[in-house]
């Protein structure tokens, strides 16, 4: 996760190093060196064998870099102040620091361009692609288990609403953005009760409020936040509808995949109503016009059968059948 963690910050120092080079600007070097900072603080403090590996290296760019800005600094001071005798004297000592400026970025250049430039180094170290979804994940999920106040229920909600999803897509309609849906269904089941660290009453609306307001880690688009926090958002309460300023900004075939994914969250929180985990799993069977859902641990007797069938309605209206929920029969194995 930490590494993760030094990968945005070194994709943040790469994008600035990148348009330092090109512009050629005061800002823009300023800027760099910000970012190389925060890159370079980021491995000192979590990355402690890299941080050996990467130190010399980390402070010298990190210093040629701080003297460009000082030379930038001296020059604005100097020529603010009007300390120069004559033109000529001006014009000399514009020679003397853009000289000693070009002379700092040439040796930066050296260190930082090419095949084997110590950005390439520095990348090789981090995650791959492969990792970055898995580390990011990570991430928002030691966000949530730190606000949320019965994580471990929302967990319960995520496995079952994965479940649910998994079942769906093979004997229903699946949703046209697998598997990238499958992952914010997910985002949006660990997220989703968030909002109850600022209070109980309407925590739905708050924890898509708090999602919507999160900066995306690196694997992950605001987009891809922005619909698993309208999936949170309609994870109880009101059935959503298109006039809602939620959906504003959203295209036609985004709202359709977006029901769908509220209203299997909306079904599996339903399932976990009591937060005690009875019910275990979930199968999905269609058939005869119906789409029938077995629960183990499900009974109809359940204080949970009423909310339960009142949450299968969205999903109902996304599919356009009927929703019959029963029990899931386990066959228990018997000994030779």
């Amino acid at each position: 996760m930490f590494r993760h963690l030094a990968l945005e910050r070194w994709t943040e120092a790469y994008n600035l190093h990148r348009q330092a080079l090109r512009n050629r600007s005061q800002v823009g070097f300023h800027r760099l060196r910000i970012g190389l900072k925060r890159f370079r603080y980021t491995v000192e403090n979590f990355l402690p064998d890299q941080h050996a590996a990467w130190s010399d290296d980390l402070k010298q760019v990190q210093d040629l870099l701080g003297e460009v800005h000082d030379l930038d600094v001296l020059w604005s001071a100097a020529t603010h102040a009007n300390v120069f005798p004559d033109p000529v004297a001006r014009l000399r000592w514009q020679d003397r620091i853009y000289e000693q400026r070009t002379q700092r970025i040439g040796t930066y250049r050296k260190r930082t361009m090419g095949r084997d430039s110590l950005f390439q180094v520095w990348r090789r170290e981090l995650p791959d692609q492969k990792q970055i979804e898995s580390a990011a994940l990570l991430r928002l999920k030691l966000w949530a288990s730190r606000l949320d106040p019965d994580f471990k229920h929302s967990l319960h909600v995520t496995q079952l609403a994965l479940q649910l999803y998994d079942g769906l897509a093979t004997n229903g309609k699946p949703s046209r953005g697998e598997p990238r849906d499958r992952a914010i269904l997910g985002i949006a089941g660990l997220l989703h009760d968030i909002g109850k660290s600022k209070g109980e009453k309407g925590h739905h609306k708050t924890s898509y409020r708090m999602i919507r307001h999160l900066a995306p880690p690196l694997g992950w688009s605001a987009r891809d936040l922005l619909t698993a926090g309208i999936v949170a958002r309609y994870h109880r309460g009101a059935l959503p509808h298109f006039g809602q300023k939620t959906f504003r900004g959203v295209s036609p075939g985004q709202r359709g995949d977006i029901l769908r994914l509220a209203a299997i969250l909306r079904l599996a929180n339903a399932f976990d109503a009591s937060g005690d985990g009875r019910i275990q799993r979930v199968e999905v069977q269609s058939g005869n016009g119906l789409l029938q859902i077995a629960a183990q641990g499900y009974s109809a007797r359940d204080r949970c059968a009423e909310s339960i069938a009142a949450a299968r309605h969205l999903l109902e209206t996304v599919y356009h059948r009927p929703v019959m929920v029963k029990p899931l029969r386990v066959k228990l194995r018997t000994e030779n």
